[in-house]
């Protein structure tokens, strides 16, 4: 079976999110993401290794006493602007869901 490339929208190269930024991964190794309910490839995603794990968990562990020490009211009004952000962009997220994993979008934004 021959994969067909997804020539509809521009190639997107996907990077790790470490420590506040788009980051690429160490080795620059790159997967084809398909897309389930069609066949193509729609874009690229890092092919991360330990050394990028690696780097993740060093940046979380550093994160960590800022967050924790953090006043839970403050915590609180983050994790609430998150939710708000994620209502407000849901067909967005529900699309993108629907296209990575090939469930319905309906399903999706339950």
């Amino acid at each position: 079976m021959a994969v067909e490339l997804d020539q509809s929208k521009p190639m997107e190269t996907i990077s790790n999110f470490i420590n506040g930024k788009y980051t690429p991964p160490v080795e620059g190794v790159y997967l084809d993401n398909y897309e389930p309910g069609e066949g193509r490839i729609y874009s690229r995603i890092p092919d991360s290794t330990m050394e990028d794990l690696a780097l993740a968990v060093n940046a979380a562990e550093q994160a960590f006493p800022t967050w924790g020490s953090m006043p839970l009211e403050k915590r609180s009004k983050i994790l609430h602007r998150l939710a708000d952000l994620i209502d407000q962009n849901l067909d967005f997220l529900a699309e993108a869901e629907s296209r990575d994993n090939g469930k319905p979008v309906k399903l999706a934004k339950s």
